[in-house]
């Protein structure tokens, strides 16, 4: 569309984007049903970690076809940008956070398109996923979205580096969940899977969860520093057998985040462990996703490889902090012909 000439076709939670149709969110607005399902586990199989193998140049052929022969065009893209604000974990995880920019970040949660863009639309106002931000934030987030039906995520476990002392760790979790965290983000000690001692690293998550209660475990891979996609399958199934709700890619603070082979590794992992046990985990890209492109090559990786049933809040989320300003950018674009400067979609 160039210009004003015509009024965009209104666009709804339900529209019909291209490959094929996105879930309808109705509902899912309210906090509680934007909650993960519950992984169980299973007992650590070492057997079928060990015989895990990946073949790195198909892994880079097919995630390299995913951007390049998929694309998604004015109303249906915006359509897919929807679904994708609604999936976003929303996240400051800088170290001059401050009450003030956590309760700025929130507001945005709430109403994450300025109210002209909602109105040019045609739609009824959407939401982010969750908010997520540091234990000694979790309070004022909570506060801050307080009846809006946003859960609040904590990165917990000694993040970004994992290696505090692990009765150290299971405290910080408890203290986020009596804080009001509805979802943890674990990181996983690295050296477990170095050195292949899977059963340390099983039997570390297991007591993850059990520290998270009711709140959902969220499993932080860090895959920049795992070198290997056998170590990222590897880990994937060793965190899922143990029970985490989610796995996540990255830290966001690691040299390499939430690349397209390594979330291709990711989620074949989890429709494995679905077609085992038939318990759906979720999955949450994080760490360098700033872009619309980047993020649609997402949402058309979860369509292609885990099915439109994973296209929800409750099994996918995109950690990120800037994709939001380029998405209202480009929702923009579609009303008005034009491109705004970034300044005009600021974050706190």
């Amino acid at each position: 569309m160039q210009g004003n000439a015509s009024a965009p076709a209104p666009i709804t939670a339900a529209g019909t984007p291209h490959p094929g149709p996105l879930p309808a969110s109705g509902a899912r607005e309210n906090c509680l049903r934007n909650q993960p399902m519950r992984n169980d586990g299973m007992p650590l199989d070492l057997n079928l970690v060990s015989g895990l193998r990946i073949n790195r140049a198909a892994a880079d052929r097919r995630a390299a076809s995913l951007a390049a022969r998929r694309s998604v065009k004015k109303q249906y893209q915006v359509a897919w940008l929807l679904n994708a604000i609604r999936m976003m974990d929303l996240t400051t995880l800088a170290g001059d956070d401050t009450p003030d920019r956590v309760q700025r970040l929130c507001l945005k949660a709430r109403r994450p398109l300025r109210a002209d863009l909602v109105a040019g639309l045609g739609i009824a106002p959407v939401q982010v996923g969750a908010v997520c931000v540091y234990h000694e934030m979790v309070a004022v987030a909570v506060a801050a979205l307080a009846g809006s039906g946003i859960p609040v995520a904590a990165v917990s476990t000694g993040f970004p580096a994992g290696l505090a002392p692990l009765e150290t760790k299971l405290r910080e979790i408890e203290l986020s969940v009596a804080a009001g965290a509805a979802e943890i983000d674990i990181v996983i000690t690295r050296r477990h899977v170095f050195s292949g001692d899977w059963a340390a690293l099983y039997d570390e998550i297991r007591a993850y969860r059990a520290a998270c209660g009711e709140a959902h475990l969220k499993a932080i891979l860090a895959t920049g520093d795992l070198v290997t996609l056998e170590n990222v399958a590897q880990a994937s199934w060793v965190a899922m057998m143990a029970g985490a709700d989610f796995i996540k890619t990255s830290t966001g603070k690691e040299s390499s985040n939430a690349t397209l082979p390594v979330s291709l590794v990711m989620t074949r992992a989890i429709r494995e462990y679905f077609e085992l046990t038939g318990r759906r985990v979720g999955f949450k890209p994080a760490g360098g996703i700033s872009t619309t492109k980047t993020a649609l090559a997402m949402l058309m990786l979860i369509r292609e490889e885990l099915g439109v049933a994973w296209l929800t809040p409750e099994l996918f989320r995109l950690g990120a902090s800037s994709l939001l300003t380029d998405i209202e950018r480009q929702i923009e674009h579609y009303l008005t012909g034009h491109y705004s400067a970034a300044h005009r979609h600021a974050l706190p």
